[in-house]
């Protein structure tokens, strides 16, 4: 049976600073919860083992640090089709991770309808609990963002 709720879906390692930016926006969603029509969800540093909680939702909204070549904190709006563009240039931290989610999805016969990914260029990936100052700043930025692309479908 398919999932009619969108999934908003952190991904990072909140262990390594910037890194946790998906983390760290969904808990920023968490007091707009409950979220009509969409469920918020942590994935951590997980991959395929994530393809039953996208399997045929009609969209998944994931945050992730992402390597753009632009200023920490660069907020950037992409779809897995931006992804396989020279795919020598991986641009996202996981996005290899998670485009083999969505190709398990797909082979399965169950990948969500429609994907959006979010991406905040880092400042620095290293040991640290806490996100750097710009990285930190995108946060308010990328909730809005995520509840505009909910407010659409929701």
């Amino acid at each position: 049976m398919a999932n009619e709720k969108i999934l908003v879906l952190g991904i990072g390692n909140m262990l390594m600073r910037d890194d946790g930016i998906g983390v760290h926006v969904v808990n920023a969603l968490r007091p707009h919860e409950p979220l009509p029509g969409a469920d918020l969800m942590d994935g951590g540093t997980s991959g395929v083992d994530l393809v039953d909680e996208i399997a045929d939702r009609p969209k998944v909204i994931v945050i992730d640090a992402m390597d753009g070549g632009g200023a920490p904190g660069t907020v950037y709006r992409i779809t897995p089709a931006d992804l396989m563009i020279g795919r020598e240039q991986l641009l996202s931290l996981h996005e290899y991770g998670f485009l083999s989610t969505l190709e398990t999805a797909r082979q399965l016969g169950c990948p969500p309808r429609d994907v959006v990914i979010f991406g905040v260029q880092p400042e620095s990936i290293e040991l640290d609990l806490a996100l750097s100052p710009a990285v930190a700043a995108a946060v308010p930025k990328v909730v809005a963002l995520v509840l505009k692309e909910l407010g659409g479908q929701a």
